[in-house]
């Protein structure tokens, strides 16, 4: 769902993908598109790319199921330029102490049955702990119930 509306200035697209399936999917989603997308399959915890070669890193609804996200967000620090930027939309911890109780009673259950997912991760802290500074950022509630639609959408930039 995210490779149509990449603009006109988007040269190349490279997507991870951890799991085979999504990965094939994503393929043939590609397939009649005009600019050229390829696919590496594997984990953000270790991305197969050279350090600083990227442009753009754009991560969508993916922290919260990714093992050790700290880590993700290090090695997509690492293949960021120096000039590069962090595109990112994600659900996470709520700011209301009575939404945060939720999440966390209901992270446990909800790992299993949502492929990994954590409702409780506090999305700013940890990409601002991995050395990037956010640029911009908008948090918000999506329709649904509150401890799973609180988002995070923004920007960071590669701290030097």
């Amino acid at each position: 769902m995210n490779l149509p509306p990449y603009g006109e200035r988007v040269q190349e697209i490279v997507g991870l993908e951890p799991a085979p399936e999504l990965l094939a999917m994503a393929q043939r989603a590609a397939d009649g598109l005009t600019k050229p997308v390829s696919f590496i399959g594997g984990s953000a915890e270790r991305i197969s790319i050279e350090s600083q070669s990227v442009d753009t890193v754009v991560t969508t609804w993916t922290l919260c199921s990714i093992t050790d996200g700290p880590r993700a967000l290090r090695e997509m620090r690492r293949v960021l330029r120096a000039d590069g930027q962090l595109l990112f939309v994600e659900h996470g911890l709520a700011p209301e102490d009575s939404v945060r109780r939720w999440q966390n009673r209901l992270t446990p259950l909800w790992k299993r049955i949502g492929g990994g997912c954590h409702l409780n991760r506090p999305i700013r802290t940890l990409i601002e702990n991995a050395r990037f500074e956010i640029a911009q950022i908008e948090t918000r509630y999506m329709k649904g119930p509150r401890p799973m639609t609180f988002m995070y959408e923004g920007c960071a930039a590669p701290k030097c």
